[in-house]
């Protein structure tokens, strides 16, 4: 393809709240020091592929800023916003000369759409907290695949509605050319990319800390009707639910 809109999705790297198995929800959790060695690991794998982005759009829970901190630390060549700080020293020079990006700064913009699933009641939670908090609810939803709705939380559709609203919000702003990380969490990923790839359900993902989703789109040519739609050369998923970073070099997770 010549020039196209790539989108790069990217599950934040673990939190405390993910070693815990914590239910994070909106609850603000840091990343664990395995999370942020997953987050360099990954900065360093873009960095050889000179995958910079144009834009980048982070969820602003904790855990998904403090990655897009470590991944930005490797690529920025302007300071960051002011809501961004307490930056990671890499130790790798950004790229200023990059003749694609000619030396422009990141633009960074933290999206309330890409925050994860808001649980209400069990937000911070572990499971074993909830069965003995919420006894009967528990039960009720060991017992069913059914959707139950959590008291205080966010249904699928809302999720969806989301998902839908930040989606047509990218496309309706970006053009051919740009390149973007969208830097969310693994429960809404699975909403963003079934709306992405316009599908009428939502498909289970389980994306790893750290997984990446990479789709390239010719923005030019998304709002044809005719048999282009179905011209898998416009249309391309480059990497799902990829992970190979973790290991890459010879390190280990």
């Amino acid at each position: 393809m010549s020039k196209v809109l790539k989108i790069l999705f990217i599950r934040h790297a673990q939190s405390v709240g993910n070693q815990q198995k914590r239910m994070q929800g909106h609850g603000d959790f840091e990343l664990s020091s395995i999370g942020r060695t997953q987050s360099e690991k990954l900065a360093q794998y873009l960095l050889a592929e000179s995958w910079r982005p144009s834009h980048v759009y982070s969820s602003p829970l904790k855990r998904a800023t403090q990655t897009t901190e470590i991944l930005l630390s490797y690529f920025q060549t302007a300071p960051l916003p002011a809501t961004v700080s307490d930056m990671i020293d890499s130790g790798v020079d950004s790229p200023s000369d990059d003749p694609e990006s000619g030396g422009k700064a990141i633009a960074l913009e933290y999206a309330e759409e890409l925050k994860e699933f808001q649980n209400g009641i069990f937000k911070g939670l572990t499971w074993s907290e909830a069965r003995h908090q919420y006894p009967d609810l528990c039960r009720t939803l060991e017992a069913s695949p059914d959707w139950i709705q959590i008291p205080k939380a966010e249904s699928l559709q809302d999720a969806r509605n989301r998902s839908h609203a930040f989606i047509t919000r990218l496309l309706d702003r970006h053009l051919d050319g740009d390149h973007l990380w969208i830097v969310s969490h693994s429960w809404i990923l699975q909403h963003l990319i079934a709306e992405l790839m316009g599908c009428d359900r939502s498909w289970r993902l389980r994306a790893r800390n750290t997984a990446v989703f990479e789709f390239w789109i010719d923005r030019s040519r998304w709002h044809h009707t005719n048999q282009n739609r179905l011209n898998t050369d416009l249309w391309q998923i480059r990497r799902f639910n990829d992970c190979r970073h973790l290991n890459w070099g010879g390190g280990s997770e």
